[in-house]
């Protein structure tokens, strides 16, 4: 399909990071309040409910920021690859916020307590070698490295991919009972990388 060269709305990055950040400072708000002034935004547990919010926005920010090519072949919007860089930086922000909940408030920097979840729930190790394998993607998100890079950033940030079933699979693995959610996200997922390895081999 012939990508039809649109003008990006105005606006659209500013909107487009107000939107990411709402969620993240609702959950800093509500469990910093429940935790302080004894509110129940986030329930009796609002560790928890705030460590699984985040993860939950997460998983969509990482999604979406997987969509930008397959939306950009579909609707011809060359602009949204502009804001690919922003988006993956907000899931990793988010996911280090996620983290941090479980090290801090969870587990309250316990190694032991750690440790002992990292080898009782399997899942928490995914998830932190999602973490992991994430690091030198947002530490090479610059313009600078990237150009210093050169065809190797594009195999580094390959990783994305990796990282993105690796994060289905923590939330699958956590659910105990309802799994409609993890299966909307693992076929959405399997639907984003068809959409995006599909035409490439297709062509060739």
């Amino acid at each position: 399909m012939r990508l039809r060269n649109l003008r990006e709305p105005a606006y659209f990055g500013g909107v487009l990071l107000l939107l990411s950040l709402i969620p993240m400072g609702a959950a800093v708000v509500c469990v910093a309040s429940d935790l302080l002034v004894h509110t129940r935004y986030f329930g009796a547990n609002p560790v928890k409910a705030g460590e699984h919010f985040l993860g939950d926005w997460t998983l969509r920010l990482l999604l979406l920021t997987l969509a930008v090519t397959p939306l950009r072949w579909l609707t011809g919007w060359v602009w949204l690859t502009r804001h690919r860089r922003k988006l993956g930086l907000l899931t990793f922000a988010y996911l280090m916020l996620h983290w941090l909940v479980y090290v801090l408030l969870d587990v309250q920097l316990d190694w032991h307590d750690l440790l002992k979840d990292l080898f009782k729930r399997p899942y928490i190790m995914i998830g932190m070698g999602a973490l992991i394998l994430m690091l030198p993607l947002a530490m090479t998100s610059t313009l600078s490295l990237r150009r210093r890079l050169g065809r190797h950033w594009q195999s580094l940030h390959r990783l994305i991919y990796l990282i993105a079933i690796a994060g289905v699979i923590h939330f699958w693995m956590s659910v105990k009972k309802d799994y409609s959610e993890p299966l909307f996200y693992a076929c959405l997922l399997a639907a984003l990388l068809v959409a995006r390895f599909w035409p490439m081999q297709h062509r060739r």
